[in-house]
């Protein structure tokens, strides 16, 4: 059986494992934004920094890109996306259905928010969230650095999200 991840936000630049083939997709019903707090990998408990998680919204469209797992991969890929992902269980993990650039939909491996979790924040202001990111560290490194990377990989694959964007330029002009 093919086995599919979906990545909006590291896994777009860091998928940590063996990837057979990518390519652009996108999650119906859900938005990407940093509405979880990061206290192991981008922040830690008393400097708790934002990853991007994906959080349910009527109507909501995710651009991002699918990941085949490489054939006879497919468990060790499980059971580290379980530890990478769930370190705090603050994403559930779901199969969800994505719909490929092809137009062909493949039920695919994604991390959501739990909106009922400690570490969901939701709803915080842009300004706020970018204040936030300029200056937590966590275990991975800059918050930052997560934000920079995502975004700049969001354009390469021609994907716009004019809130990262603007998070992108106004981390920069804090740190500077």
């Amino acid at each position: 059986m093919t086995m599919w991840v979906f990545g909006y936000g590291s896994l777009l630049w860091n998928p940590g494992f063996e990837v057979a083939e990518q390519a652009t997709a996108t999650l119906a019903g859900y938005a990407r934004s940093f509405c979880m707090r990061s206290i192991h990998h981008r922040g830690t408990d008393t400097e708790p920094g934002l990853v991007l998680a994906l959080d349910e919204a009527e109507g909501a469209l995710c651009n991002g890109v699918a990941l085949r797992v490489a054939g006879g991969t497919e468990d060790a890929t499980l059971a580290y996306l379980r530890e990478r992902e769930l370190i705090s269980s603050a994403y559930l993990e779901r199969m969800l259905d994505v719909t490929l650039g092809t137009g062909e939909t493949v039920s695919a491996v994604t991390y959501v928010i739990d909106p009922d979790h400690v570490q969901y924040c939701g709803g915080l202001p842009l300004e706020e969230q970018a204040q936030i990111i300029a200056h937590a560290v966590g275990g991975r490194g800059p918050n930052s650095e997560y934000l920079f990377n995502t975004a700049e990989h969001l354009h390469e694959m021609g994907v716009a999200d004019s809130d990262l964007d603007w998070l992108a330029r106004r981390v920069a002009a804090i740190r500077s």
